[in-house]
């Protein structure tokens, strides 16, 4: 199992918590409903020089041990600082996290009549003692500001010296980890703020004797667009997973200062799978990143206001609202709801490293749009899409197929093979998520015992088809008139999601597993 440490680390986790439908309606299941349970999740909403970072942390241990460091560019006010539903995370993590299909060959001799059967129809001010700013002339501390936002109390600081704003922390009573003083010093010598959330007990509540935190939000101005996730290696306790769900207004990110690889997509697995998806897809992703030491790895980058196929509905102009929306410049109160969502793209970045593996912090630039991952033919052999191709739109997901053949009698003349949909009784499975892939033990199987078909960017042989089968591979599309993808203000979608992620903390050891990417994306 591996172990989580505050993972997108801007956040300095004070204290060690222990452990750490190309078709529409069939099977679907995301890569897991909380991937990044007992861990942290972050989600970043960029427009112009306005960031918007929001972080949720599922921290274990008792409330009043936990705070965070996180540096800040500029001094943070009370207006920038807010709560959020935690339920937010939970969707945008199932929307965008690699998913399982199941698709069932039709009737060969009427093979779209399921498919038209299915195409019918508050925050408050603390006490201001110290207001202006106070100093601790001995240690180069200021606090610039101080306020309470939800369960937290909320200090901005301001500081000359590094080993000054450690000792200013243990003597306010701060649990920081040891040996902080090193990951904060190259923070305060770039003239960074530090936003420290600490919990108030009193506000906490608390499920099943836990502590649960509200995620926090807030947001600044500034050129550069990054992610300071060194200073979450303070207290870690090996390698560490970090997904980053980001937001961009007409724009797909990636990272400027590691490699970018996107993951293997459209791969055919066994049956078997679906019992064993987070193991088959830490595999996955660990051979990924086998062959592209110290990538960053893409999973998913799609219009926000639509999906194909969708594990939960898209986001809706609330879920934005909630993730920044309401606070950028460019956004206007009146704006299309669904112009509005179609004007974000949402893409997911996961990273896996150490402290010995990891050089700077995360610095993300403009990204060409990409698609890939859907159940689209292309090619003169009419096959599946395969990796990441750049296109003037961005509909790019990691999918993986289970395909289950016809098994019913074949009486007619001229049979068409490979024409795939819901299960022969028709209905739409319940869309679930393939759980715990955070728990999945590494090394335990091999990608061939689950893979269909060859995949050379994997160097991975499959066992060969039985006799008889038609190659899986080839996939006859579906009438015109079926549907194809869910889109926020459609008829047919069902009250959107809310989405946001979270930032992991320092220290928050947690257990997590990873995903997986492949074709290089430039």
């Amino acid at each position: 199992m591996m172990r989580l440490g505050g993972i997108v680390a801007f956040a300095l986790a004070l204290f060690a918590a222990s452990p750490a439908q190309a078709f529409c309606g069939f099977y679907v299941s995301g890569a897991d409903t909380k991937l990044t349970n007992n861990a942290t999740q972050v989600v970043l909403m960029r427009d112009g020089t306005r960031t918007v970072l929001s972080m949720q942390n599922n921290y274990q241990g008792p409330p009043e041990n936990f705070a965070m460091v996180v540096p800040v560019p500029v001094v943070l006010d009370k207006a920038k600082v807010k709560t959020l539903d935690r339920a937010m995370f939970d969707k945008i993590d199932q929307l965008d996290a690699p998913r399982l299909v199941e698709y069932w060959e039709q009737d060969p001799c009427n093979p779209h009549k399921h498919m038209e059967m299915m195409a019918a129809p508050g925050v408050a001010m603390m006490e201001a003692e110290d207001s202006g700013g106070s100093r601790s002339k001995d240690l180069g501390v200021k606090v610039e500001a101080k306020f309470s936002v939800g369960e937290y109390d909320i200090v901005i600081l301001s500081a000359k010296d590094s080993s000054g704003l450690e000792t200013w922390l243990l003597q306010e009573k701060y649990k920081i980890p040891n040996g902080s003083e090193p990951y904060l010093r190259p923070y305060v010598q770039r003239g960074s703020k530090f936003f420290v959330a600490k919990v108030d007990v009193k506000r906490v509540r608390f499920e099943n004797g836990m502590a649960t935190l509200s995620p926090i939000r807030f947001h600044y101005d500034s050129e550069q667009f990054g992610l300071p996730i060194r200073l979450g290696l303070v207290n870690s306790g090996g390698a560490q997973d970090l997904v980053i769900h980001v937001l961009g207004k007409n724009q797909r990110y990636e990272v400027a200062n590691y490699p970018n690889v996107a993951v293997p997509t459209n791969i055919e697995v066994s049956d078997e799978t679906r019992t064993q998806f987070p193991a088959f897809y830490a595999a996955l992703f660990d051979r990924v990143l086998e062959r592209n030491p110290r990538a960053v790895v893409t999973e998913y980058s799609w219009q926000a206001g639509s999906c194909d196929p969708c594990p939960v509905p898209p986001l809706d102009v609330d879920a934005l609202a909630a993730f920044g929306a309401d606070v950028l410049p460019s956004v206007e109160d009146k704006e299309d709801p669904y112009a509005l969502a179609q004007s974000f793209v949402l893409t997911r970045l996961h990273a896996r490293y150490t402290k010995e593996s990891l050089g700077a912090d995360l610095v993300f630039r403009n990204a060409r749009p990409i698609v890939g991952g859907r159940e689209i033919m292309t090619g003169a052999n009419h096959q599946l899409e395969r990796g990441a191709v750049e296109s003037s739109m961005n509909n790019f997901q990691g999918r993986y197929i289970i395909r289950h053949r016809w098994t019913g009698p074949i009486e007619c003349e001229n049979p068409k093979r490979n024409v795939w949909g819901g299960p022969p009784g028709g209905g739409e499975p319940e869309a679930s998520s393939a759980k715990n892939i955070a728990f999945a033990p590494r090394g335990k199987v091999t990608l061939a015992a689950f893979v269909k078909e060859d995949n050379p960017d994997l160097d991975v042989k499959a066992a060969p088809p039985s006799q008889g089968d038609p190659p899986l591979g080839v996939v006859v599309p579906p009438p015109a008139h079926t549907c194809g993808c869910n889109m926020t203000g459609s008829s047919t979608t069902a009250s959107a999601l809310s989405a946001l992620g979270g930032l992991g903390l320092l220290g928050l050891r947690r257990r997590r597993r990873p995903r997986s990417n492949r074709p290089r994306v430039r």
